[in-house]
Order: C-alpha cells, then sequence, then structure tokens
C-alpha cells in the first residue's frame, strides 16, 4: 500500500509541474506578441524606424535621396521637386495639398495661367506661409514658362559678345561690296545675308562665269531685295562658253541654258553648222527675245 501511496503521490506533483510550466510558457509568449505588435504601431504614429529612414526635425525621413516623407498630425505628405505648371493631381496630393486646392490650381492652369517664379505658387487660395515654406525649396520652375522677352534678351547679349570674325558686323547704309569679287566673309556682311546666301551667291556666280548685273541676284530665290542697295558692280571678264563645241550635256550645265535649249543648239548645229550669232536662234520657241539677251553675255563663236 505504501507504495502505491507514493506513486500516485509522484504522478500528482509531475503533473502540477508540468501545468505550471505550460502556463509560464503562454504567459511569455503573450507578452512576446504584445511587444511586437506595439513596436509594429510604432512604424507611423510613434518614435522610431519607418520606411527605411529616420525620425527628425518633426517628421519622418524617407530613405530615398531624392523623396522626404512626412506624417504630422494625422496627416501624411512627401517633399519631392515639383513643378506647379505641368504637376499632376498625384503629385500635388503627395505633397500634402488638399483636393480643392489642387482643383484649383487645375482651374488656373486651365484659364492660362502660369507660374513664372515660385513666389507665384504662394498666391494659392488657403496655402499657408507654413506649408509655402515647406514647399518653397521644391519648387521648379521649367525656362519654357519664363518671359519671352527674357530669351530675347539673353540671346541678345550672346550675339554681341561673338566673334567679330565669325559673326562680322553688318554693312552701314553707305557702304557697299563688290559683287564679283567678295568672298563669302564679305557677303556675310551685307544685312539680309548670312551664311546660307552667301554660299549661294559665290556658288551661282561661279556657275553663271560672274555677274553682268546687279538685278541677276533676283535669279536667287528668296533673297531678300533690300541687300541689293549694299552691291555695286565690279569690273570683271566673265567666262564664257564656246557654243558650238560643247555637248548637251555640257550645255545645259549653265543655268541660263535649259535641256531644250541645249538640244534645241545641237539640232541647229548638225542641220545648219556653226552659229555665229544668237539671233539665229530667234525663230526657235525656246529662245524668246529675253533669253537670248542674257545668254549674250556668256557665249563665245
Amino acid at each position: 500500500m505504501a507504495m502505491i501511496f507514493l506513486l500516485c503521490l509522484i504522478i500528482t506533483v509531475s503533473v502540477i509541474v508540468w501545468l505550471a510550466g505550460n502556463g509560464r510558457d503562454d504567459a511569455f509568449a503573450g507578452d512576446r506578441d504584445s511587444t511586437a505588435v506595439a513596436d509594429s504601431s510604432r512604424g507611423v504614429y510613434g518614435g522610431g524606424y519607418y520606411g527605411g529612414g529616420y525620425r527628425g526635425g518633426g517628421g519622418y525621413y524617407g530613405g530615398h535621396s531624392d523623396t522626404i516623407r512626412y506624417a504630422v498630425e494625422g496627416r501624411h505628405y512627401e517633399l519631392f521637386p515639383f513643378d506647379p505648371n505641368t504637376a499632376d493631381s498625384t503629385q500635388l496630393l503627395r505633397l500634402g495639398l488638399s483636393p480643392w486646392q489642387v482643383r484649383n490650381i487645375y482651374r488656373y492652369r486651365a484659364a492660362g495661367g502660369i507660374y513664372r517664379v515660385p513666389t507665384d505658387f504662394a498666391r494659392l487660395y488657403g496655402l499657408t506661409v507654413k506649408d509655402y515654406r515647406r514647399l518653397e525649396p521644391y519648387i521648379r520652375i521649367s525656362p519654357d514658362y519664363g518671359p519671352a522677352a527674357e530669351m530675347y534678351e539673353r540671346e541678345t547679349v550672346i550675339f554681341e559678345r561673338r566673334d567679330s570674325a565669325k559673326y562680322p558686323v553688318k554693312l552701314r547704309p553707305t557702304e557697299t561690296v563688290p559683287l564679283n569679287g567678295a568672298d563669302t566673309n564679305m557677303l556675310k556682311r551685307v544685312p539680309g545675308i548670312g551664311s546660307g546666301y552667301a554660299r549661294r551667291i559665290t556658288a551661282y556666280r561661279e556657275s553663271l562665269g560672274g555677274f553682268y548685273s546687279i538685278e541677276q541676284l533676283y535669279d536667287i530665290e528668296g533673297l531678300p531685295e533690300k541687300c541689293l542697295d549694299y552691291f555695286t558692280l565690279d569690273s570683271v571678264t566673265l567666262r564664257k562658253i564656246k557654243i558650238n563645241k560643247l555637248s548637251v550635256n555640257q550645255l545645259r550645265r549653265h543655268p541660263y541654258i535649259n535641256f531644250h535649249q541645249a538640244k534645241a543648239i545641237y539640232d541647229y548645229r548638225r542641220l545648219h553648222g556653226n552659229i555665229s550669232s544668237l539671233q539665229q536662234l530667234h525663230l526657235l520657241r525656246d529662245f524668246p527675245p529675253e533669253a537670248i539677251e542674257r545668254l549674250e553675255h556668256y557665249v563665245e563663236y
């Protein structure tokens, strides 16, 4: 009987010890769970770690280099560079602006309003001094929205400082240049003539064989008429073509002879022999009087 009593006592004590141990483990587990919940609940509203950043200066700084995240008085917003002329509603709301303020910005832009300088954004209705000071360092106004007059002034200053050898000073009204002797640099001094027209004038002069009249510049399409006043006709020996020796393809290279005229000259030589005067071609429909008159300066027989 004593052995049975002792065995029952040992079993009873073991059960009591086992039950007591499980109770403490559950209690400790409960404490750990509650601590974890408490720590996680501090993420935004409490102090400590948030979003890969750290807390300071009345808010929470995010871990991204261009964005600062804040949580103040239950409001969450971010700070990042933005242009009030182009920012969309999502970006404006992320900056902490109210929906009705965003609508006012959209109405202002739809009516043609432009934020030209950061201080223009301070006129947004309902924006406090505190809010503006918070946003001002991040306002980036694109140069495209600046006054066009400023662009003109900048270009004028740059132009005045350019190398005068590359950008020659234009001629005064009493000054002129020789039409046949001027190179491209001299031609660019004529008001209304830049690099493009200067190259076209010299190329046309070369293909003609020289100018016999200033009015020949009218042949260059688009050349400003006012620039003719700055030219003088200098003496030059015009380069002439041998009208009785050249082939059709060689004849048509001259600006005053087209394909049909070159063919007519070739056929006339083949049927009647060498040409001694362009007046021999006056009966041909491809050679009206004005065509013969201007071509006479450039042919030899």
